[in-house]
């Protein structure tokens, strides 16, 4: 037997494949039967109903699971469902939608919405030992901290205080750190500036009132010759003002 038929689900029980048709487990060889189960079972059509929109309530981003996965999700998911749709046995005056009554009828929807709870936090879980370094979604910050390419460029001033830019030209984007560095005057913010390879300053952020801060600068930082620093009113100027704290070259 190949590996894919022992993963082939128990056809005897396609009822308990409702959870693994929507969460998207099947093959397409799979997918195919259990529709064609679908359009004989209404039991079954109810509850694929019913998890869609609690499938959709709980939705996060696509993620490209192992090739394991598609087994433990189909052997998982008869485990959350054990049960196949329960028909009532009355008596023969009762109407056929009172002895066709589904399993989860009363319960169903807080058993789905906890099944897929349980899902979703076993499938957090299961994400972190797949990911690699190459699949880690960095920061724009912490993209340009940890660049190839990355350079520093450190300003001392007389109180002890540093500024350091480091800059990606692979990322078009530098970062200010801070070191110990006085809080701007009452009523005045620190504010950035990106120099262009004309001369000009373009506004590039403000920094926050923090003695320690890491600061991405806005703007595009592939050309740029200089970061500047000056002392601004609050919520900043479209030009630098005279009172200038420091201008980094950021040219080798």
């Amino acid at each position: 037997m190949s590996d894919l038929d022992e993963t082939r689900p128990d056809w005897d029980n396609a009822h308990a494949l409702t959870g693994a048709y929507v969460v998207d487990a099947l093959d397409d060889v799979e997918r195919a039967r259990f529709e064609a189960h679908l359009r004989s079972c209404p039991d079954c059509r109810i509850e694929v109903e019913t998890l869609r929109e609690t499938a959709a309530a709980l939705a996060v981003d696509p993620v490209e699971p192992p090739a394991r996965l598609r087994a433990e999700v189909l052997a998982g998911i008869e485990t959350i469902r054990p049960l196949p749709p329960h028909i009532e046995r009355g008596s023969e005056a009762t109407d056929d939608r009172t002895r066709r009554r589904p399993w989860f009828a009363s319960t169903g929807p807080l058993l789905v919405a906890a099944a897929l709870v349980v899902v979703a936090l076993l499938t957090t879980v299961w994400l972190k030992p797949w990911a690699s370094d190459d699949d880690t979604n960095l920061s724009a910050t912490e993209a340009v901290l940890q660049a190839d390419d990355r350079e520093d460029f450190e300003q001392q001033f007389p109180d002890g205080s540093s500024a350091t830019v480091v800059v990606s030209r692979s990322e078009g984007r530098a970062v200010v750190i801070t070191d110990d560095m006085a809080p701007a005057p009452d009523g005045k913010v620190y504010e950035l500036w990106l120099q262009d390879p004309a001369g000009s300053m373009v506004p590039a952020g403000l920094m926050p009132d923090q003695d320690d801060a890491t600061v991405l600068l806005e703007g595009d930082a592939s050309e740029a010759t200089a970061v500047g620093i000056t002392i601004e009113p609050d919520g900043g100027s479209a030009e630098p003002g005279p009172d200038v704290v420091a201008v980094i070259e950021i040219t080798a």
